[in-house]
């Protein structure tokens, strides 16, 4: 991490020349300015400006209609120096992550990286997080189609050979960012890809997953292929999530971890009551990680992504997953994963919303139930209701009713920003439903 000076020592002797500076808004797109390297040390003190209609964006990339954010309007993008990176896949050029100021140099209260911020300073403990990102490697095929960069199998061997020379560029990239490889392996679908970077502290865990998709899109970009983080790609192959990685601290121990708990899995109350609070939430919480009407082309049973609310030991079906805990070292690695979550949500968002949910099972003591360590898909109906298992939100439609109904995650959120975010996700749904599908055409004019 830099400091201020060194940020700027960094621009002044080295053959950086342009310096990106990077926001997210409410649609999950990483949007925002270029500065020449000489601008830097003006640019760290000031700022630079930013019409605040980005906020009312849609990742359709249009305006949402009447929304709180128009042509009249500005606020001041300010760069963190912490978040400064020389960017190893692209020439002479660095970033940084922005917050958003207002012109009174107060932060702006519909940026969702200080909201964010404000939350993780409130709460009292420190916060762990990782986001576990899938993503495909395509290619374009000779009629012009994107296809599968190779058809390998899930944790094939050959799908490590084919993508070797790109995921070594990944992999330095990534560490030349200071951020720590845990794991590579191809996933389930052709072409697809896990690489799995280590968990960081609360605000820098988002920042590392935004600089994290510029790197795998920049690298996958000078080798002449394409990276793509939709949730759902390709027709007939297998949808890619974000699974969310969280754990608790208290003055440098675990809060998820009891050695006296019973099983393998060593969960404290804290951690049960923090699962009952994500379940509590789930219905609403998904319309800030399952991010666009795509995602719920992926919450479907039996495609472990998750679709009903309940939690489960390694269980790959249930929206929290406890996964099980290094054998050398529990205390470290207990921890909870959330897992109907996707690369279109905007990090800072999905883990403010993940925390408010969790910490208000926390402070209401709700109770999880038991784990359900089978697929809910397969249980009884009259089972799941009465284990108060409820199916997600089918659409991002129902999510966005669930979430404006949720007065925890609007607290959480402070009103501008809760409602700007629900403006812009209405108007991708409107703009959804008002437009007829190739499905549709192709489909019923066979019947009319």
């Amino acid at each position: 991490m830099s400091t201020h000076d060194e940020v700027i020592e960094t621009c002044s002797s080295t053959d950086v020349e342009l310096v990106r500076l990077l926001y997210v808004g409410n649609d999950g797109v990483p949007r925002g300015r270029v500065v020449d390297a000489d601008q830097i040390e003006s640019t760290l003190a000031g700022g630079i400006n930013l019409s605040s209609a980005m906020q009312s964006f849609n990742s359709l990339d249009h305006l949402a209609p009447g929304g709180m954010f128009g042509a009249a309007g500005e606020v001041r993008m300010v760069p963190d120096p912490e978040t400064f990176r020389v960017l190893p896949y692209a020439d002479r050029a660095a970033v940084m992550l922005c917050d958003l100021y207002d012109l009174d140099q107060s932060p702006w209260n519909a940026d969702p990286r200080n909201a964010l911020t404000s939350f993780l300073d409130e709460i009292p403990y420190d916060v762990n997080a990782a986001f576990e990102s899938e993503f495909y490697l395509t290619r374009e095929s000779d009629d012009g189609e994107m296809i599968p960069f190779d058809q390998s199998v899930c944790f094939g061997a050959d799908g490590m050979q084919n993508t070797n020379d790109i995921i070594l560029d990944m992999t330095d990239a990534l560490k030349a960012q200071d951020m720590d490889i845990v794991a590579y392996y191809p996933e389930y679908g052709p072409g697809q890809q896990e690489l799995v970077v280590k968990h960081a502290p609360g605000l820098r865990a988002a920042d590392n997953h935004v600089l994290y998709k510029q790197t795998i899109n920049g690298v996958a970009s000078n080798h002449g292929v394409d990276a793509t983080f939709l949730p759902k790609p390709l027709p007939d192959a297998a949808g890619s999530g974000c699974h969310i990685h969280v754990s608790l601290w208290d003055d440098g121990e675990n809060a998820f971890y009891d050695p006296d708990s019973d099983g393998q899995y060593g969960l404290s109350e804290t951690a049960r009551h923090f699962i009952g609070g994500v379940l509590d939430h789930a219905p609403a919480l998904v319309a800030l990680t399952a991010a666009t009407i795509t995602s719920y082309r992926r919450l479907r049973p039996h495609m472990w992504a998750s679709a009903f609310t309940c939690w489960g030991q390694d269980n790959r079906e249930a929206i929290v997953r406890v996964p099980s805990s290094q054998w050398d070292d529990p205390s470290e690695t207990t921890r909870l994963e959330f897992k109907p979550a996707d690369n279109t949500a905007n990090p800072y968002l999905a883990e403010l919303g993940l925390l408010a949910a969790g910490m208000d099972g926390v402070q209401r003591k709700l109770d999880p139930g038991d784990p359900v360590n089978e697929d809910p898909a397969e249980m009884a109906p009259d089972e799941r209701e009465s284990r108060g298992i409820r199916r997600l939100p089918e659409t991002l439609g129902e999510a966005i009713t669930e979430l404006a109904a949720d007065d925890v995650l609007a607290s959480a959120f402070g009103e501008t920003l809760f409602q700007s975010y629900l403006e812009v996700k209405r108007s991708q749904w409107d703009e959804f439903t008002g437009t007829v599908t190739e499905w549709e055409r192709e489909t019923l004019t066979r019947s009319f």
